[in-house]
């Protein structure tokens, strides 16, 4: 220690000295009051996180008694898993759909549903039911409405004299389906988001932008509502980026994985528990939530240098 360490050290134990008992008492009670949410914390999120990077660097196969390090093995592995790298294209593509046009959607709706007056109600109701409803269960309905043969939406295109379409089975549509699907479920959701932004904003900023010349309403949106929903935008941009990436329900009732359609988490499903290759699996969650990590803090990085709040 030196000099100068010394002597700055020597004020704060001096000070520490001097705390009279109530206050040693209260930095006590200020402990033991935190200690609940310091131990759930590690209890939920630490300790899980700790033992998933162990798991990753072994080969451990579920309920063995024996494992063996592997190191980086199961992260070289996954890199070379043609299975992996079609989950992460899936997944990719599957949130470069769902992310835009979830967002946007439901920005242009909440501005068609926050400008009713006696139907808004209704409206918000029914955007808002799909959030409510279990996908498990609404994805067994969407797999019926687009059945090839019984399906209302190919009797639909038949009626219109076009040949059926198997939007479960042919490769290069099932992506696109699941995505419309993952939008309809989002949609509800960030449209009461863009509501609540909506309702925040000052009414004398579009009277003041309307005396200033903005007589259209388009650039009164541009000028003032467009800007002024920049925090709601960020925060609905972020969420459904991280539900993009997370879809698995849609894919372990539609499809269960067939004609090319894994994803991330479903892939994980499979090899962790279908296959029981808990190392393997362990390298390929950490993988997903570093993807995850990265996307989330990228877009707040690059989006936050645009947001007035």
């Amino acid at each position: 220690m030196t000099l100068v360490d010394a002597t700055l050290a020597k004020p704060e134990a001096a000070a520490r000295a001097k705390r009279s008992p109530a206050e040693r008492r209260m930095a006590r009670l200020g402990l033991l009051f935190a200690a609940p949410s310091a131990i759930l914390l590690a209890a939920f999120y630490i300790i899980p996180i700790v033992v998933l990077c162990v798991f990753s660097l072994t080969d451990y196969q579920l309920g063995a008694l024996s494992m063996r390090f592997v190191g980086l093995d199961n992260f070289a592995k996954a890199f070379s898993d043609p299975v992996f790298l079609r989950s992460l294209w899936n997944t990719v593509l599957y949130a470069v759909i769902v992310i835009p046009f979830g967002v946007l959607l439901a920005l242009g709706v909440a501005l068609l549903v926050y400008n009713r007056k006696k139907s808004r109600a209704f409206w918000e109701i029914a955007y808002f039911l799909p959030v409510t409803a279990t996908l498990v269960a609404m994805a067994t309905v969407w797999q019926f409405l687009l059945h090839p043969s019984l399906g209302p939406v190919n009797a639909a295109i038949k009626a219109f004299g076009f040949e059926p379409v198997a939007f479960l089975s042919n490769p290069t549509l099932l992506i696109p389906t699941m995505a419309l699907i993952g939008i309809w479920q989002v949609l509800g959701f960030n449209m009461v988001l863009f509501l609540a932004g909506l309702t925040a904003i000052p009414k004398d900023l579009h009277e003041a932008a309307r005396l200033d010349g903005a007589k259209h309403p388009i650039d009164r949106f541009l000028t003032v509502t467009w800007p002024m929903l920049g925090p709601t935008t960020l925060f609905v941009v972020v969420t459904t980026s991280i539900s993009a990436f997370k879809v698995f329900e849609t894919v372990a009732v539609l499809t269960k994985g067939r004609f090319g359609s894994e994803t991330l988490l479903f892939e994980l499903y499979l090899e962790g528990f279908e296959y029981s290759n808990t190392g393997y699996a362990a390298a390929l969650t950490l993988l997903f939530l570093v993807i995850v990590l990265i996307l989330s803090i990228g877009q707040m990085v690059h989006m936050d240098r645009k947001v007035h709040y």
